[in-house]
């Protein structure tokens, strides 16, 4: 005899069929203020990810009562801005917390699926010489396409491969290998290398490595920290400067290359789902690369809106890489010749 099973909906446990959510009232119901607190972004920015993800989130579902695409993308926003699935934000939007992970995951997958319109490098001459420009008017550095660097986000222990994950200070994480503009707008992200793999490894295997090497211009690089090896397409600094020349190439490096670390501090600062502050991301190591991934392209979009990302105060539980690495010296007798060059066309 078949026995009959009934699949139980949270929402309508909790609340009811009456109950009233945000997919009943409309944004323009509570304050900018209201949502910047407790979402973390303004009425603007949210009604433009709504619009963009809208389809997506509107997708055919079997449930008696679909989540509107608003609702899943508060849902989502809060959890990347708090790292949190609290009580309270999933009845701040009425939906209950197993709705939220839902939420959460639905609009992840949108974001990341739009990974490549928000996240590229330039392509056309007069934007690729306009990055240049930006660059060297920081502190006088020519020639550059982007700054370089990884950054940790820790995440719970996986099932499987479990050592893979487990970086230099014996915690589980992911190796995040980014690059920015001189605004802090992200051009490459790699978000799932595991912790163990350090820095040169991750840049030896990136995809960001066969885009510099086969497509991307030959006439500038990236500057990168002591953790990278030289190539030609890659400056990193003097291990140790003697000349006057020299000390001024890295002290022109030193503030150029700045402005990841300080992009990479604010992404976790605005998103503190990834800056530990809550625990680590408890999801598997594929869901928690999408989550940064995400992150990342939402923070993008804080730029491209005019939202000044960098005034977020940083927290107390920002990380740089996790490895402690040792200067890196290059035995490409190309590369050393490039950066020479440009230290006597430059910095002499």
């Amino acid at each position: 005899m078949a026995v009959p099973i009934a699949v139980l909906d949270c929402d309508l446990l909790l609340y009811g069929r009456g109950h009233r959510t945000l997919d009943r009232f409309k944004l323009e119901d509570v304050t900018d203020e209201y949502l910047v607190s407790t979402y973390g972004f303004p009425r603007q920015f949210i009604c433009y990810l709504v619009d963009l993800l809208g389809t997506t989130l509107s997708r055919p579902t079997q449930r008696s009562r679909a989540i509107s695409p608003e609702t899943q993308i508060l849902a989502a926003l809060g959890f990347y801005t708090s790292g949190s699935f609290q009580t309270r934000m999933g009845d701040a939007i009425g939906i209950s917390q197993a709705s939220m992970s839902r939420c959460v995951a639905n609009v992840t997958e949108a974001l990341v699926e739009r990974a490549s319109q928000f996240i590229h490098f330039p392509k056309d001459e007069a934007t690729v010489q306009s990055l240049k420009d930006d660059f060297y008017g920081l502190a006088g550095m020519p020639g550059v396409l982007g700054v370089v660097d990884c950054t940790h986000v820790a995440i719970k222990a996986p099932n499987a491969e479990d050592l893979s994950y487990v970086n230099r200070k014996g915690l589980h994480s992911l190796n995040c290998l980014m690059v920015c503009d001189s605004r802090g707008v992200l051009l490459s992200a790699e978000t799932h290398w595991p912790g163990s793999l350090p820095d040169c490894t991750v840049l030896e295997q990136a995809a960001l490595t066969s885009q510099f090497e086969t497509e991307l211009h030959k006439d500038g690089w990236l500057l990168g920290d002591s953790s990278f090896l030289l190539r030609t397409w890659l400056m990193t600094p003097l291990h140790i400067p003697e000349t006057p020349a020299e000390y001024r190439y890295n002290m022109a490096h030193s503030a150029t290359h700045n402005v990841i670390e300080r992009t990479l501090r604010t992404i976790r600062s605005r998103f503190r789902c990834l800056d530990g502050s809550k625990g680590t991301l408890q999801y598997s190591p594929e869901k928690s690369s999408h989550i940064i991934l995400a992150c990342c392209v939402l923070h993008n979009i804080s730029l491209q809106h005019g939202l000044d990302v960098w005034s977020a105060p940083a927290t107390g539980h920002m990380e740089q890489s996790e490895e402690e690495y040792e200067q890196m010296e290059s035995v490409d007798s190309e590369a050393c010749r490039v950066r020479q060059e440009l230290l006597l066309t430059h910095f002499s």
